[in-house]
């Protein structure tokens, strides 16, 4: 595949991404819209919910929340783990650069060890979304959301819903890699988690967190059996090996 083959390829994803999320602002996805606007169908604010770390051993869960422009047109976004890190990592500076809010949301071990990591992952995504309306309400200023209510419009998750949060949601088996919103939050929600195992691999240098992120592999087991475990370590996911 030439070059010029390749870029159309990802400008012809782009637009299909963009396309489904359109949908749900446009009422055009199926069953996305019931014509009532007011509670979030034909929605105006798209955000797209992800997280990552679920299977570590160390480390927490992190999830993303990302509204983004309806001219947003970088190429490339998709499924984190379909990308190398270079360019998740220059997908991430797009992003960060041109979204209309970012929220990050953490559940570190403890908080997976005392509830599950299922719980702590909808614990996680409850904070991004609570802060990415934060920021989109800041940004927003009194045209929308001011009379408490929430300024995202309808989230979309990858294979999830929360009915704790009081917004209108859809869940979407495999959304990271159908959804921009959801792909951009996949993105970001790994580059930061990423970015934190590499710091703690300062920290705890025998486990080789800079490279498996705390995920279970040869070097990480065999630094548990030298080292034992760190306080970052998730107990739960040890109780054969501890």
């Amino acid at each position: 595949m030439t070059k010029a083959e390749r870029e159309a390829l990802l400008m012809e994803k782009l637009a299909e991404k963009k396309a489904f999320d359109d949908g749900f602002r446009s009422g055009g996805a199926e069953d996305s819209c019931c014509g009532d606007v007011q509670n979030g169908c034909c929605a105006k604010f798209i955000a797209g919910v992800d997280e990552v770390g679920r299977g570590p051993l160390a480390g927490p869960v992190v999830a993303a929340c990302v509204v983004l422009p309806d001219d947003f047109d970088v190429p490339g976004v998709d499924d984190s783990k379909k990308l190398s890190e270079k360019k998740r990592e220059a997908l991430y500076d797009e992003i960060m650069s041109r979204a209309l809010a970012v929220g990050i949301g953490r559940a570190d071990n403890l908080v997976i060890d005392e509830i599950n990591i299922l719980q702590a992952t909808k614990e996680a995504m409850k904070e991004a979304v609570a802060a990415a309306d934060q920021m989109l309400r800041q940004r927003l200023g009194a045209d929308e959301g001011s009379d408490g209510s929430a300024a995202i419009s309808h989230i979309l998750f990858d294979a999830m819903t929360i009915q704790e949060i009081d917004i209108p949601q859809t869940s979407i088996i495999k959304g990271d890699a159908k959804s921009l919103s959801i792909g951009a939050a996949s993105i970001v929600a790994k580059v930061t988690r990423d970015r934190e195992m590499a710091e703690y691999h300062k920290i705890y240098p025998d486990y080789g967190f800079d490279s498996n992120k705390g995920y279970g592999t040869k070097a990480h087991y065999e630094g548990i059996r030298r080292c034992g475990i760190t306080p970052i370590h998730r107990k739960s996911f040890l109780k054969n090996v501890l």
